[in-house]
């Protein structure tokens, strides 16, 4: 029989901003923590290339190392949090580790969406522990709501504003009317968009984080090439002054809802009423909106990324596993929160083509008699009925005409609107957003 554990060590690789977040939480609430968890959390060791950046934390001599495999082969060390990003060496320093027989958080989303499977089956055959709360949601325990909260329902529906650059860019140019480059510039200079921002605003990071709560919800993995994803790029003032005259809001959603064809996964922007709660969220904040057969509808909201929310996530994970390691229960809850022989379970997808919705339609045509009714008729050949119709500034040129169809298939609307689009009256490519009516 193995001697109690006097105390829980900690390795941290990579020292950036949710590194020196979790650091500085590790070391000025170490009492707190000690009390959580019945024994003391202490800080072995901190991995990071830059070992002269002003971090504004004081560690003592030899705690602070460039090389990460030092960090993740301490055998002071039972839980490493592997903070560096992608899935390059963050892989190989996450997977060293449970080789090693040691317990590990991620905050990195990137690299469960991708190498999810790869990793739970080291995970569960080394019979250690991950945590990954941080990789969704930054502030908001989702991870630990669907895996433990919700484990008694199925899942019918995932709805999320999960990117915090998207949702702050969405907000700022609802409340003021001012163009996407705009919007983003200065989101850009505030520090809240990256200087390079494809990786929010076209969709990508959504999507990561959607696979991970579909792999929670139903214990499958959904490969990223099968998410549709849609960014915010093309989404103009006009869009969100029409959305806001039919009582809509447009947000980027992480949608996963089940149908007769299977689970539909998606990434897109997304009208949605706006009297909804979640169309309530605002400046970079996240929510999740879960529906389950038997709790019915649940909302988490919070701050979805930033150094203390984030650091507050990992931290929670490491108290979660340190519990497991002094009670000898590590591998109490698998990665995915399902016991499957195969952690990597495909789950059907439903065709995008085969997905049905309400549409929104913004065409830019010549304005003179009969253009509507052309367009109104390439619509009805492909099955699409329309449910209201506005046509904005007469006598101009060229002048914007906005429909709402009824529920259609993605595939009979891509083949109308690219018929509609080649006919002479139509000046510019249709600009179509879906629409959510029944969350």
């Amino acid at each position: 029989m193995s001697l109690p554990l006097k105390e829980i060590g900690v390795g941290v690789v990579g020292f950036g901003t949710v590194g020196t977040g979790t650091v500085k939480l590790l070391l000025e609430n170490a009492e707190h923590l000690r009390k959580r968890v019945g024994i003391p959390i202490r800080l072995v060791r901190v991995a990071d290339k830059d070992l002269s950046r002003d971090r504004g934390i004081r560690l003592p001599d030899g705690v602070l190392v460039a090389d990460g495999m030092q960090v993740v082969r301490d055998p002071a060390v039972q839980i490493v949090a592997e903070l560096i990003g992608g899935t390059g060496a963050a892989k190989d320093y996450l997977l060293e580790a449970v080789r090693n027989g040691k317990s590990v958080v991620t905050a990195n989303k990137a690299l469960l969406a991708e190498c999810g499977p790869e990793i739970a089956k080291a995970v569960i055959s080394a019979g250690v522990d991950i945590g990954f709360e941080a990789s969704v949601g930054g502030g908001i325990p989702i991870v630990r709501t669907l895996r433990e909260g919700f484990a008694a329902d199925r899942i019918r529906g995932i709805f999320g504003i999960i990117n915090g650059t998207c949702n702050y860019i969405l907000s700022r140019m609802t409340e003021e009317g001012r163009p996407y480059a705009e919007v983003l510039a200065e989101a850009q200079k505030a520090g809240l968009a990256e200087a390079n921002p494809s990786f929010d605003v076209d969709g990508i990071d959504t999507a990561h984080k959607l696979t991970i709560l579909v792999w929670l919800a139903t214990g499958g993995h959904v490969p990223l090439k099968e998410i549709f994803v849609e960014g915010i790029r093309e989404i103009a003032p006009e869009d969100i002054a029409f959305a806001k005259e039919f009582g809509y809001t447009i947000k980027l959603l992480a949608i996963a809802k089940e149908n007769r064809t299977g689970l539909e996964v998606r990434v897109h922007p997304t009208m949605i009423p706006s009297h909804y709660l979640l169309a309530t969220v605002d400046g970079a904040n996240n929510a999740i909106y879960v529906k389950g057969d038997f709790v019915g509808s649940s909302l988490s909201y919070g701050q979805g990324a930033g150094m203390f929310p984030t650091a507050s996530a990992v931290v929670g994970d490491i108290i979660e596993i340190a519990r497991n390691l002094r009670r000898g229960s590590s591998g109490r809850i698998p990665p995915s929160g399902f016991f499957l022989a195969d952690p990597g379970a495909r789950i059907e997808i439903a065709p995008f083509h085969q997905v049905s919705c309400e549409y929104y339609l913004r065409f830019r045509v010549v304005d003179k008699p009969g253009v509507l009714s052309r367009i109104a008729g390439v619509l009805g050949q492909h099955a699409i009925s329309i449910s209201s119709v506005l046509q904005k500034g007469r006598g101009e040129s060229a002048v914007p005409i906005f429909i709402v169809t009824h529920r259609a298939k993605e595939s009979d609307m891509r083949a109308a609107l690219e018929e509609a689009d080649r006919l002479p009256d139509v000046l510019d490519r249709t600009r179509m957003i879906r629409i959510e009516n029944n969350l």
